[in-house]
């Protein structure tokens, strides 16, 4: 990615304020690269989608280069499933690293030569202790570390430790390389951290050229220098280990990229992190990376999130060193306000109760007319048949309604949405006594919703067609936490102890208009939300649709805010600097 500078357009925030300096000052030539550096172990998830988002833009409007590069060191961990699922999911989102595309395997040898350059220097050295011992070696806070027995060996034993270790001649867990620094550091990552373990492992990308592989910390800051990287943005967890990208760089006099921390992404009643992701469908409460409850970018995308409102969310976000959490409703909000100007509006009833039209001549089909958009004016129109047997919702109907029930009932006339008005007759209950058909009178002369003679109908319902009917499945979400923070666990309990137990519900034998037949985009079920099809699990004649959002924020009680329609949540902690105005939905 290339663009033409535009440090205007620089978001104002402290990393923008920064990088504005280093051009104006001439550092590094004016020029401005940025990296996104993903670990190819699992799939990309909101957070990480921030953190994409800051390093992209910050290169975009310094007219620099965004690289993207999989950290891909672990080989027990990663695959080519990963890497192929984070770039689509890029993409999706509109972050364009051109022909910047890097891995860490290609510079395997090139890492290997700078550890035998540390080693020459003696700044390094090959360590026999178990992994168990290295950490009590290593000390505490309060503790001061210990040596290595093996740290004052030669540096030609190193140099042929090191080789045999490459070589492929020493197991797993039998040696490891280590920096050479201070093991009474006050920084526990300054206190001889491991460079290079043995994994007799294939690479998805190597094969089995190595069996030593580069840690995290080592491999990061070679990658960033070797790539020319500038400014080398990462998460807050990272700052204490600025120093050692320090002197890992210095040390070997190359390329020193700045290295800049900021508050990672933390939303409410979700985690973020690959481990209590993985761990979540490791014990089967989701059906995997992808499943639409997830806060990954599969998962938003099968649930039929627009990438869009991920973007205009992001963008809303503050970037700040102060740790904060977001509203998990705020990013409801941007899908929703998305979505009410583009979905076209259908009818879909959930949970079906038959209605008859005594009146209405049997065979006889019309095709009425039905707006797509009401917020759209170029949305057009589309033709909804309408015939002698209706579904409605089952929820539509009582025989003994409370006051102020303004669907029908017993002594009740209803508007149908797009179509006629509609008067009880009677009903047909089974042997439990369950209404299973209610017979109506419907008027001739209120074609279209509307009254030949005045009259005022209060409720308005939306029905299909039964003898055009789809029958489908749907799938509806709330929270997959029912608490706000579900790592803040007290003794004994686990975060999944918090998974909602009907964080998903699912409906079969719904019934959808014929329209959504062949409709794959995003839609508003009338009065129930907006859904997307399940691409994955529907087939032809059996169409799944999921829950994307529902058409007002549910939770709003629950955070003793008003319940106001569409409207943006009034807590979003430090990170929102934005006001925001909503737009009712129809």
């Amino acid at each position: 990615m290339s663009h033409a500078p535009n440090p205007s357009a620089a978001p104002g925030n402290f990393i923008g304020d920064i990088v504005r300096r280093d051009v104006a000052a001439g550092k590094w030539d004016g020029k401005v690269v940025t990296r996104f550096p993903p670990e190819p172990n699992g799939y990309l998830h909101i957070g990480h989608a921030f953190a994409a988002s800051v390093s992209y833009h910050i290169a975009s409007a310094f007219g620099g280069r965004f690289h993207l590069r999989f950290d891909d060191t672990n080989p027990t961990k990663e695959n080519r499933e990963f890497v192929d699922a984070i770039q689509a999911d890029l993409k999706w989102l509109g972050l364009d690293w051109g022909q910047q595309l890097y891995h860490a395997a290609d510079y395997f040898e090139q890492m290997y030569n700078f550890a035998v350059t540390l080693i020459e220097q003696g700044k390094a050295y090959v360590c026999e202790l178990s992994i168990d011992d290295i950490r009590a070696f290593r000390g505490n806070f309060t503790t001061p570390g210990k040596n290595s027995p093996f740290r004052d060996r030669s540096i030609k034993e190193n140099l042929a430790l090191f080789a045999a270790m490459r070589a492929g001649e020493l197991a797993d867990g039998k040696a490891v390389l280590r920096a050479k620094i201070d093991m009474q550091a006050p920084n526990l990552n300054m206190r001889d951290p491991v460079m290079y373990r043995i994994y007799h492992h294939t690479h998805y990308r190597a094969g089995d050229r190595w069996c030593i592989y580069p840690m995290y910390d080592w491999a990061h800051c070679l990658e960033d220098s070797l790539e020319g990287v500038t400014h080398s943005l990462c998460s807050l967890e990272f700052e204490n280990h600025r120093p050692l990208y320090d002197w890992y760089l210095d040390q070997l006099g190359i390329h020193h990229p700045q290295q800049i921390e900021f508050s990672r992404l933390n939303i409410s009643h979700t985690v973020l992190g690959k481990r209590k992701l993985a761990q979540l469908i490791a014990q089967g409460l989701v059906s995997g990376w992808d499943d639409p409850r997830m806060p990954t970018l599969a998962g938003m995308r099968r649930r039929g999130y627009p990438a869009a409102a991920i973007l205009g969310f992001l963008g809303q976000l503050g970037v700040s060193k102060a740790p904060a959490a977001v509203d998990i409703s705020l990013l409801e909000y941007h899908v929703r306000e998305t979505l009410n100007a583009s979905a076209p509006r259908v009818m879909a009833v959930l949970e079906p109760l038959e209605v008859v039209i005594d009146n209405w001549p049997d065979g006889k089909v019309e095709q009425l007319d039905a707006d797509n958009n009401p917020a759209d004016a170029t949305a057009g129109t589309r033709k909804v048949p309408f015939g002698k047997r209706l579904y409605i919702e089952r929820a539509d109907f009582m025989l003994e309604p409370p006051k102020k029930y303004f669907r029908l009932a017993p002594g009740k006339e209803v508007r149908l949405k797009h179509a006629y008005y509609l008067r009880y007759v009677s009903h047909q209950v089974d042997d439990d006594g369950q209404v299973i058909k209610v017979h109506c009178r419907y008027d001739p002369q209120s074609r279209g919703g509307q009254s030949p003679d005045g009259r005022k109908v209060r409720g308005t319902l939306h029905w299909v067609s039964a003898a055009h009917a789809i029958d489908a499945e749907v799938r509806l979400f709330d929270r997959l936490f029912c608490k706000a923070d579900p790592e803040n666990t007290a003794a004994g309990e686990s975060f999944t102890d918090f998974v909602h137990p009907t964080s998903k519900r699912v409906l079969t034998g719904c019934k959808l208009e014929p329209s959504l037949q062949s409709h794959n985009g995003p839609v508003q079920f009338m009065r129930q939300g907006y859904f997307s099809l399940d691409a994955p699990d529907s087939k032809a004649g059996a169409l799944v649709f999921n829950q994307t959002v529902p058409l007002k924020d549910s939770w709003a009680k629950k955070r003793k805010q008003p319940a106001r329609n569409n409207s943006a949540p009034a807590a979003v902690h430090k990170r929102t600097h934005k006001s925001v105005k909503s737009t009712p939905t129809s």
